[in-house]
């Protein structure tokens, strides 16, 4: 079996003015083209509440780094009590959601995705020491990678819902 240790984990909440459509393409895109993710939606649940909605949407990706490294990052975004408002934009009017928005984030660094060193005991005893005494540098540099691409995921969601909510 693989080994998997969650490398990183944070959330970021946002309350106001949104376009979800928009912002559901953006985090979708982001994950996939920035990190080089092969992204998965393993939940997509709409509640209707009156003329508000609740959504939850879960998504799961994986990026091979090396023949021995994985990037695993899980993404769940929570959006409560959206409803649609005409705002005026520029003098005109359009639709935009209002809302709160909330999205967690966690990374896992994979060792040994293709448990190539669990077929004996020996192995496991072999793998043990390749990553104590090996490649720990390697561990603490794939390590800062996926922190520093989870941060920036966060970073960039905070960045376009601040700048979307000020259209």
């Amino acid at each position: 079996m693989a080994e998997s240790d969650t490398i990183f984990s944070s959330k970021v909440k946002y309350n106001g003015l949104f376009d979800f459509k928009d912002f559901y393409g953006f985090a979708y895109s982001w994950l996939k083209e920035e990190m080089g993710l092969s992204v998965s939606e393993g939940k997509y649940v709409e509640k209707l509440k009156g003329d508000s909605k609740d959504i939850e949407i879960e998504w799961s990706g994986t990026r091979k780094v090396t023949d021995y490294f994985k990037f695993e990052v899980n993404a769940k975004i929570i959006v409560m009590g959206m409803t649609t408002v005409e705002i005026n934009k520029d003098g005109k009017k359009a639709k935009m959601n209002n809302g709160s928005i909330e999205i967690s984030v966690q990374g896992n660094l994979i060792r040994d995705y293709q448990g190539k060193f669990e077929m004996t005991a020996f192995q496991k005893f072999l793998r043990s020491i390749y990553e104590k005494w090996v490649i720990p540098s390697r561990i603490s540099q794939y390590s800062g990678k996926l922190i520093e691409n989870c941060d920036e995921f966060l970073g960039q969601i905070k960045a376009y819902l601040d700048l979307e909510g000020k259209k």
